[in-house]
């Protein structure tokens, strides 16, 4: 496979968050790093010599760019952070050490302690997080710890060392702390209330936990503890904006392979995240192109073989879109909630981003053959006998019947031919009629070009149901052009496609670029036709204020709509302000025109 140029793989680039990772000609990688804006950082290597002989040398020896796509700054430094420990890159020096990113731990034990750790160890305790500061996880206690009185001593507090009254209450009893769980002061059953209010906190589900934030801050209040209270309503905040778990790592997921699959007409994009102790340490997304109709059960199957001999994966797990054949010893999960579902998520999402970086890249290194693409696949999913390469769409525009309009745009090769847009104003309809207005345009349209011998179209769209395009066959019958031109009709609401003497409509799949041309030509026909009919109606606002002012001629009255912005804000103008835009003898005129006519 051809390894496209450094500027066409920038170009194709994302503008979200995610992480980067260089390779050179040899496929080995040279350096990972994290981003807001994948495309912006990446640039910035590339559009400047930098200050350091090392930096590059480094962009001298890229030659392949490939990045994850994630959904948070965050999840960015995190991922980098994994990545940069597995793979070792020569030129990344600051992860290298052993270091981990702080966890919050609610151990498994009688009455559970809660304190921040940056080893996991796996006795069934439970963590959360990981945190990228020690500040966001120290707040995080803080606020804990004055709205939960709980123990912070290592006694083992079994419920024979209580009876046996093995402990004595410590300074934290005394000082409020703590209930005295040691001595059997609290029950187990109340700490573990506290415990399971605490989990939601950890979780970020503050609504029951809000209440008790509230109380503490209006008791402060009341008691004239200003300070502190403002001190609470702090933590709070900042306790809303941090995030309470990360897909990217996650000790609930542990050595699991996650496949996704995105696909179109002619190729299927997987793509593959390999998860070892909770953390994603590998992505890879692979093009297959399609030869026959395959589903995308069959491809995943093949693509999900394929990687985990070419990868040596050895998971004994799975998780997937839907169910697939992979072999008995291999579990196939298909998650609908939680944790495997997101990061299945995350994965279909770096599908996705592929998939456009291709077609992009593909459109930009040669356009004929995207434009030829979609053209085949407009022809296939349309039932059309030819490739609608000139495309024209109609739209009607009027607000009660006044000032009614119609709008036709074209588009040849699937792009906007703005040139040959045309506006219609309606002549032979009174009234708000739909039907009647899209019958006269329609037939305007193509009696003109008929009598001038221009080239017809291979396809025509009427925004509108069944009742305009029944409209518009009338006149395509008049002028001889019935079964000469392809016409349909698409409904707004369902995106329905009708067809003449079909009275089942037609549906696309919502992702399919045949659905997305006609519904970008059904949106630009709308925005045309509705620009002109509000030009039409200013411009009669304007004519009628224009046309009854002795003396004012149509230039003095747009030079102070173009100042005043509308003929409100003019006529409320004082003769002053009037007469330091157009001088005092016109201004004059106005005012006083306004005040006798009482407009």
């Amino acid at each position: 496979m051809t390894i496209p140029s450094l500027a066409l793989q920038i170009q194709t680039l994302p503008d979200g968050p995610g992480v980067y990772q260089y390779y050179d000609v040899a496929g080995k990688i040279l350096y990972v790093g994290k981003a807001k804006n994948l495309k912006k950082r990446v640039s910035s290597y590339f559009n400047k010599i930098h200050d350091t002989a090392k930096t590059n040398v480094l962009v001298k020896k890229i030659v392949t760019i490939k990045h994850i796509v994630v959904p948070t700054e965050t999840d960015a430094l995190l991922l980098e952070n994994n990545l940069i420990k597995t793979l070792q890159p020569r030129y990344n020096v600051l992860l290298r050490d052993d270091k981990s990113y702080p966890w919050i731990c609610i151990k498994k034990e009688p009455f559970s302690r809660i304190f921040p750790t940056r080893k996991m160890v796996k006795d069934g305790s439970e963590y959360f997080g990981p945190y990228t500061s020690f500040k966001t996880v120290s707040t995080i206690l803080d606020l804990i710890k004055e709205l939960y009185p709980l123990r912070t001593c290592n006694y083992d507090l079994s419920q024979n060392n209580i009876e046996n009254h093995k402990f004595k209450v410590c300074l934290e009893y005394h000082i409020g702390n703590c209930k005295g769980p040691c001595e059997g002061f609290e029950s187990l059953e109340n700490y573990q209330k506290q415990i399971d209010a605490i989990r939601e906190i950890l979780k970020g589900n503050f609504k029951e936990s809000m209440k008790d934030f509230k109380r503490v801050m209006n008791d402060l209040a009341q008691e004239m503890h200003f300070e502190e209270a403002q001190k609470i309503k702090e933590k709070i905040e900042t306790l809303e904006k941090y995030q309470s778990r990360s897909t990217i790592v996650n000790p609930k997921i542990t050595n699991i392979d996650v496949f996704s699959i995105v696909s179109d007409e002619s190729a299927a994009y997987v793509n593959f995240l390999q998860i070892s102790h909770g953390s994603i340490i590998r992505s890879h997304t692979m093009e297959i192109k399609k030869k026959l109709d395959e589903t995308d059960e069959e491809l995943l199957e093949l693509a999900i073989i394929e990687l985990r001999e070419r990868f040596h994966l050895l998971s004994r797990e799975i998780i997937v879109p839907f169910e697939v054949e992979v072999g008995e010893n291999i579990k196939v999960t298909v998650p609908q909630l939680g944790d495997k579902k997101q990061i299945l998520d995350l994965s279909v999402r770096n599908a996705k981003f592929y998939r456009i970086e291709q077609l992009k890249q593909l459109q930009i290194v040669d356009p004929d053959r995207h434009t030829n693409r979609i053209m085949a696949q407009m022809q296939k999913d349309l039932r059309l006998q030819v490739e609608p390469r000139h495309i024209e769409c109609f739209d009607n525009s009027n607000i009660q019947g006044t000032n009614p309009v119609a709008a036709c745009v074209v588009f040849k090769d699937g792009k906007p031919s703005k040139k040959d847009y045309r506006h219609f104003n309606i002549k032979t309809v009174e009234g708000p009629n739909d039907f009647a207005s899209m019958e006269e345009v329609v037939y305007r349209r193509y009696k003109r070009m008929l009598d001038e011998e221009q080239p017809l179209p291979q396809l025509i769209i009427i925004d509108g149901g069944k009742g305009q395009l029944s409209s518009a066959l009338k006149s395509m019958d008049e002028l001889g052009l019935r079964g000469k031109i392809a016409i349909i009709g698409i409904a707004k609401r369902l995106e329905e496609l009708f067809y003449p003497g079909d009275s089942v409509p037609l549906y696309l799949d919502k992702k399919s670029e045949t659905l997305k041309v006609i519904q970008q030509l059904r949106n630009e026909a709308h925005r045309f036709g509705i620009t002109f009919h509000r030009d039409k109606r200013s411009k009669a606002a304007l004519n009628s204020s224009i046309e009854s002012i002795p003396g004012i001629g149509e230039k003095t009255m747009l030079t102070l709509i173009q100042h005043f912005k509308s003929v409100k804000r003019m006529k409320l103008a004082t003769e002053k302000e009037i007469s330091e835009v157009i001088g005092a003898s016109k201004a004059k005129k106005i005012t006083d025109f306004y005040k006798t006519s009482n407009l």
